[in-house]
């Protein structure tokens, strides 16, 4: 009963893992954020993995999940320091885009109540776009808190999908271990009835006299 309880809270999990991956792999895509869009990348196929493991009784699927799990715990948290500028980390940097473009977080012009102003060129400058961008005003809430709290939902599923891979693992090993006690794996019975072969049950029988 209680594999069967975790092994159902964590195909939730890893479910509501996958569209979190799958929502923020969007907007990472809008952004043009290089990095963020390969670890999401990974990560979807992990929780799959997992899932998949978790579904089919499969330990050393939900083992490599519950490795990659602490390892998007990691990234994630480094994800917050960048946007918060923690261990000289700057959210203004390019790292995110592997300095290929100079875009950035896509809720930086659209988040909540963004109102973008953009004002023609100024005379005798000559670039490719018509517009010139200004400024963002009037954001309900800043770009980098709103990254931040995708990372923070992102780390709570998985510390969460982390203890029940854990706990699933350890019940299906323990299930395995009892099963194998008992004589479930052992090609060789516990009761095992010797018969005789065929020739000597109709050999003829003499008595002596």
């Amino acid at each position: 009963m209680g594999c069967c309880s975790g092994r159902c809270t964590l195909i939730f999990i890893c479910t509501l893992q996958l569209v979190l991956a799958l929502e923020r792999q969007v907007f990472d895509f809008l952004g043009y954020q290089w990095a963020p869009i390969l670890a999401n990348f990974f990560h979807i196929i992990i929780v799959i993995l997992g899932l998949f493991g978790t579904i089919q009784y499969r330990p050393r699927y939900i083992i490599v999940y519950t490795v990659w799990a602490a390892l998007w715990v990691a990234w994630n948290v480094f994800v917050i320091c960048f946007y918060l500028d923690v261990g000289g980390l700057s959210k203004d940097s390019d790292l995110l885009t592997f300095n290929i473009s100079a875009h950035h977080s896509w809720w930086s012009e659209h988040g909540p109540g963004c109102v973008r102003r953009e004002m023609p060129q100024a005379p005798g400058v000559r670039t490719t776009e018509s517009h010139s961008y200004i400024t963002v005003m009037g954001c309900l809430m800043d770009y980098q808190y709103i990254e931040v709290m995708h990372s923070s939902t992102q780390i709570l599923v998985a510390l969460l999908g982390f203890v029940y891979a854990c706990y699933v693992v350890s019940a299906i090993t323990e299930e395995e271990d009892s099963f194998d006690f008992i004589g479930g794996f052992d090609p060789f019975p516990l009761y095992h009835v010797n018969e005789k072969p065929s020739h000597f049950l109709l050999k003829p029988m003499y008595l002596s006299t």
